[in-house]
């Protein structure tokens, strides 16, 4: 058994969504130090292009808004112009929306499930001829899907179509996961917890005061995000299938009597 490049990516083509900034940049940054060939996308084309430049030539921006169908489908065709294949997706673009029950808007709900469980679906469907170009037994391609903790336990905010939307990428990467695997495309995903980002200010602005409810007793850094990642795209995940890794410091498996949004 040789071990030495478990973690490595070489000549491995990864896509992005949500990868400017946050924890899809967290992952893009440590797949390139891996080796792989990353193509990052988000809505805002300059932010991509900053990312991208940042961090350096293996790294490519494909900006394009994934919120319809139509977007994925255009990022799909964008991706197959410039590669044959790919070995791996992380969908990471998602919202959040936070409101009182009685005012909660459709808006809010429309916009939250649509990016964060309908885009999912049909951005790896667009992809599905690329990952299955790059997929074989020996080396399965990879689906990555950044879920959310808030799809297995409750925050404190009223979050309504967040908490819907995380549980249901939670349930459809099993129901992914049992099809795909026949293609030899592994679809997994990732339950972060506390990260500072966009998404998670309170993370990003008081860290001090939110690591106090995390049994780790620090918020998550990009080493621990990316590592994970690094770990379901590699040679090191490819018996992983379907499964969701819980990223949060303890909070969902080894708090007690503790409730923290995040």
């Amino acid at each position: 058994m040789d071990t030495t490049n478990l973690f490595r990516l070489d000549g491995r083509v990864a896509l992005i969504t949500g990868g400017s900034r946050g924890i899809g940049k967290m992952i893009a940054a440590g797949f390139v130090a891996q080796g792989a060939t990353v193509y990052i996308s988000s809505r805002k084309a300059a932010a991509c292009e900053e990312t991208a430049a940042e961090l350096g030539p293996n790294c490519i921006a494909l900006p394009q808004d994934v919120s319809t169908v139509a977007g994925c489908r255009a990022l799909a065709a964008a991706f197959a112009e410039r590669e044959g294949r790919l070995d791996i997706l992380v969908n990471n673009a998602g919202a959040a929306w936070g409101v009182p029950f009685e005012e909660f808007p459709e808006q809010g709900w429309d916009k939250v499930m649509d990016l964060n469980v309908k885009s999912p679906f049909f951005l790896t469907q667009a992809l599905h001829g690329a990952l299955k170009a790059a997929a074989s037994r020996e080396r399965p391609a990879k689906v990555i899907n950044i879920t959310s903790i808030d799809g297995l336990r409750l925050n404190p905010w009223e979050t309504y179509s967040y908490h819907a939307s995380k549980s249901a990428l939670i349930y459809l990467t099993k129901r992914l996961a049992a099809r795909l695997i026949g293609d030899a495309i592994n679809v997994t995903s990732i339950a972060p917890g506390a990260f500072a980002s966009e998404m998670n200010r309170a993370a990003r602005d008081h860290g001090a005061d939110v690591a106090r409810s995390i049994p780790a007793r620090r918020i998550g850094a990009d080493e621990d995000m990316a590592g994970t990642a690094i770990f379901l795209a590699s040679r090191a995940g490819d018996y992983v299938v379907g499964d969701t890794i819980v990223v949060d410091g303890g909070l969902v498996n080894a708090a007690v009597g503790t409730s923290i949004g995040i």
